[in-house]
């Protein structure tokens, strides 16, 4: 399961000022699914896996950081039994929640405390039901299409959220078109970031062309179905097709609603299930520390004057193609593949296929 949570539209509260709007907690490991691109390997848990009266204290500290919103990832949210007990907490001190789930529980109990808790709910769905199932496990996207037929009935269905490999690129259209039949409020597209399991499956990887046709197909979904339903990439490529594209008001898109900067530079803060605080959702090494030691303000203070950050911050630190390309301000490609694949932070996302000006 991805960390990463999208919600459409949100706004922070008016009455508090934290620099995030949302922070997500990465809430267990344990899942029924096993999915090939998964961003950690397949574990039943991890050693000091934050317990309950952990769990409250990292609700009380989102808030007290003065984010408006909490977000739960897993693994399976649902298979932690404690969890409606904090959802209930962070409902009851004002904390908007947000959810992923792979639709496999969304029944019964735990159907009846989302609609109670008015749990925003994103559904993980990675293409047609062949492709889906492929990566994911049989029966994956009729559960998926089940979960998400209740969950758009109560108006809980938030969005759905896909990772693209080059089983399912091809798919994207498929995915917003019941995205939008469903009254998702968006369809949210990860690239394919190579840890985990997805390190020991290369070969699902897109090419550097298949990802170049899918920003492009992504952009014009994105045209079609404004102001219906909302389409985002989680991958800095796509600011460039973006501006390339001639996007309206791109730089008011780039600031407040493109999911895809990198968050190593001091823009997001991510709570692993054993406490762990780290800048990017993906990448498992590079950790600030644990929530049990130090604050999120203090954590926020630390990514922000962190050297990797203050390094990131200034491009021209990029190296090879990335560092003298012409769109590095708005792109700068993915930093954690980045480092998979060449074994450098700073080198050049080798997933790109736009060769810079200079270059040609």
């Amino acid at each position: 399961m991805l960390e990463v949570i999208c919600v459409s539209g949100i706004q922070q509260d008016s009455n508090k000022n934290g620099p995030l709007c949302m922070v997500t907690w990465r809430c267990t490991r344990i899942c029924t699914n096993n999915c090939l691109y998964c961003s950690f390997s397949k574990a039943p848990s991890v050693p000091h896996e934050v317990d309950t009266k952990g769990g409250f204290r990292i609700v009380d500290q989102i808030y007290d950081f003065g984010a408006s919103w909490f977000g739960i990832s897993g693994g399976e949210p649902l298979l932690r039994k404690d969890i409606f007990e904090l959802v209930a907490h962070a409902r009851k001190i004002g904390l908007e929640v947000s959810m992923i789930t792979n639709g496999f529980f969304v029944d019964g109990e735990n159907f009846d405390n989302l609609a109670r808790n008015e749990v925003h709910t994103a559904i993980s769905l990675d293409g047609n039901e062949k492709s889906n199932d492929a990566l994911r496990g049989r029966g994956a996207y009729a559960k998926a299409i089940t979960a998400m037929t209740k969950l758009s009935k109560e108006g809980l269905l938030d969005c759905f959220v896909t990772t693209l490999t080059k089983l399912n690129y091809r798919d994207v259209s498929h995915i917003v078109d019941l995205a939008d039949r469903y009254n998702a409020k968006m369809a949210v597209f990860h690239n394919f970031v190579p840890v985990g399991r997805a390190e020991q499956n290369l070969d699902l990887a897109p090419t550097p062309e298949q990802y170049e046709w899918t920003w492009n197909k992504l952009y014009d979904l994105m045209q079609e179905y404004k102001g219906k339903t909302e389409v985002n990439v989680y991958c800095p490529f796509f600011a460039r097709i973006a501006k390339e594209r001639g996007m309206t008001d791109f730089q008011d898109w780039y600031e407040n609603y493109f999911l895809g900067r990198c968050t190593f530079n001091g823009k997001y803060l991510g709570i692993t299930e054993n406490g762990d605080v780290r800048q990017c959702g993906f990448n498992e090494g590079f950790r600030l520390g644990n929530i049990r030691d130090k604050t999120l303000k203090e954590f926020w203070i630390d990514s922000n004057e962190s050297e990797l950050a203050k390094k990131l911050v200034e491009k021209d630190n990029l190296k090879g193609k990335c560092g003298v390309c012409e769109y590095v301000e708005i792109c700068g490609g993915c930093r954690t593949r980045a480092q998979v694949m060449t074994g450098d932070i700073f080198e050049s996302d080798p997933a790109c296929a736009y060769i810079p000006e200079v270059l040609r």
